[in-house]
């Protein structure tokens, strides 16, 4: 899945030249956490967010000389250097930059233009859809050799019972001779699913109750 899937095109931006307290309207009225900061030909410039307006907020302590300070241009508070993605970015490697830049939006450009927007929320609500947790389903983990061709093995068994696959997912093992793959299965009773798998010789890590064979 790429990011022009995913990303909000009707973006809710700001000038440069824009009052922070205006910037503090804009977010209330349209309930968003983040605002791209744009100059007069619509180039991304900056970014603002609620946590910069609050940390910009006087203080009741403070002197009536301050009581202006949201008078001023967001250009005062604003972030100049802004990380940003392109329509065509893979979502998957978009959801790495949230986490390794601990970001909680990301505008997406096209040719030095805004042309979206994406959240981590719009993230997280793709992950889920993706992983199809959020369906009626279950979920096994069987642990493999870390060799090809593991997966179609799997895959092969679940196919044996008409159970079809909502997702995959593969995980490293401590032992780096084996790895994990986590199936999400569209049956609410997967006994017999993995009777079969554990039958081939694979372990099952995940349900591992007992009674479970059928």
């Amino acid at each position: 899945m790429i990011v022009e899937q995913i990303m909000k095109r009707n973006v809710i931006k700001i000038l440069d030249s824009s009052t922070i307290n205006e910037a503090h309207e804009l977010m209330n009225a349209n309930r968003v956490r983040h605002l791209p900061v744009v100059n007069e030909t619509d180039d991304l410039v900056g970014i603002i967010s609620d946590r910069d307006i609050r940390d910009a907020r006087s203080s009741v302590f403070d002197t009536e000389e301050h009581l202006d300070y949201f008078a001023n241009p967001v250009s005062k508070i604003m972030i100049t250097d802004v990380i940003t993605a392109h329509p065509l970015d893979f979502v998957e490697d978009v959801s790495s930059m949230f986490y390794e830049h601990n970001i909680g939006c990301l505008p997406i450009e096209e040719d030095d233009k805004l042309v979206g927007i994406i959240t981590e929320t719009d993230i997280l609500h793709t992950l889920v859809q993706l992983m199809g947790a959020h369906q009626p389903s279950s979920q096994i983990e069987v642990l493999v050799e870390n060799i090809a061709g593991m997966l179609a093995e799997i895959a092969t068994i679940i196919k044996k019972r008409n159970i079809n696959i909502t997702s995959v997912l593969v995980y490293p093992s401590q032992d780096l001779e084996k790895k994990v793959l986590v199936f999400r299965l569209q049956t609410m009773d997967p006994r017999g699913v993995i009777s079969d798998i554990e039958r081939e010789g694979y372990k099952v890590l995940w349900p591992n109750l007992p009674g479970m064979s059928l």
